[in-house]
């Protein structure tokens, strides 16, 4: 797959190899290197030029997607690390696309809460805590254009959500997506790419 998708720039490369380098312990909460490519075909594909992100983290899937906007686009990323964020606030600038990028530091339902309520967001990526997708989404879907596109990443949780067994963010994730896929609001699909990657269009 790799080796068939676009390849990472010189900034995602650096910024893939310095979080893993920086933060091992958990590096594993970066978007998995084949989603760059796809969330910015996704951007492109739907014309986004409001974008949301719920998790940062160090950032390569914001920059991935905010290259991919309009230079009048805008894409808000929510987190609550200023620490892991920096990461992505170098790599930004040296991109050139710090000015598309609007970072919000609090509680990411703080942040949708405050957002205007009638639907104006093209693309939402949604890659934060677990056990807050469900309330994620409620705020997201109403916020959605028609044929807004919300992208929720690591679906499978490593395989947890089969188990009958499961706890904590694997029981979240379960639930989760017995709630998607009973809302009527939304047209979505579940894709096998990296720990699952569920695509969700608003009727």
């Amino acid at each position: 797959m790799l080796g068939h998708n676009p390849p990472l720039d010189s900034v995602q490369r650096e910024l893939v190899e310095v979080t893993h380098a920086r933060l091992p312990e958990v590096a594993g909460m970066q978007s998995a290197e084949e989603q760059g490519p796809l969330l910015a075909f996704l951007v492109r594909l739907t014309g986004a030029r409001h974008i949301v992100e719920v998790g940062t983290f160090t950032g390569f899937s914001a920059l991935s997607m905010a290259q991919a906007l309009p230079a009048d686009g805008k894409l808000i990323a929510c987190d609550v690390s200023e620490e892991w964020t920096a990461y992505g606030r170098e790599a930004w600038a040296k991109a050139g696309v710090a000015d598309r990028i609007d970072l919000r530091i609090a509680p990411a339902l703080d942040t949708l809460r405050a957002m205007p309520a009638e639907p104006h967001i093209d693309l939402a990526y949604l890659d934060a805590d677990k056990g807050n997708y469900i309330a994620y989404w409620e705020e997201l879907v109403p916020r959605m254009s028609p044929g807004g596109l919300i992208v929720a990443d690591n679906v499978f949780f490593h395989g947890s959500v089969v188990d009958p067994g499961a706890t904590g963010s694997g029981a979240a994730i379960k639930a989760f997506n017995e709630h998607v896929s009973a809302d009527d609001r939304m047209e979505a699909v579940m894709l096998t790419v990296a720990d699952g990657l569920t695509l969700a269009r608003r009727r």
